[in-house]
């Protein structure tokens, strides 16, 4: 989200894997929606591959799966997301809001107050 001239990305780790940041909590509710991760890819433009992966990374990274899926195509079939996913989806969603809030008590316009709006052009060094 970005603030002004603050950009803020939350992201929680899992040792040196990402558990979740903006893009994933995108997946879930894209996932939530369509009810499938191929479904969920396409709509976020991105490969069946890459959808996987980043649920995989996730269902490893949480002390439940986050996704369920139930293989194959027809009635009861494709992903959803687990009470656990659900619940780390909206608390995700509320630190994002609370540093969205944080953001806009005058700390970042006391900053942008002294902040260029374009960096100057860079020193030379034989100058």
């Amino acid at each position: 989200m970005r603030v002004g001239a603050l950009k803020i990305k939350a992201q929680l780790y899992c040792g040196d894997e990402l558990a979740m940041g903006p893009g994933k909590a995108d997946l879930l509710e894209a996932i939530a929606r369509a009810g499938s991760i191929s479904g969920a890819g396409r709509a976020m433009g991105m490969s069946y591959r890459r959808s996987w992966l980043l649920v995989d990374s996730m269902n490893r990274c949480w002390t439940g799966k986050l996704v369920e899926t139930v293989a194959g195509g027809g009635q009861g079939r494709g992903a959803s997301l687990t009470a656990l996913g659900r619940d780390v989806l909206a608390a995700y969603r509320a630190l994002e809001a609370g540093l969205a809030e944080a953001s806009q008590q005058g700390l970042v316009a006391a900053l942008e107050a002294v902040l260029r709006d374009q960096p100057l052009p860079p020193v030379r060094e034989d100058g």
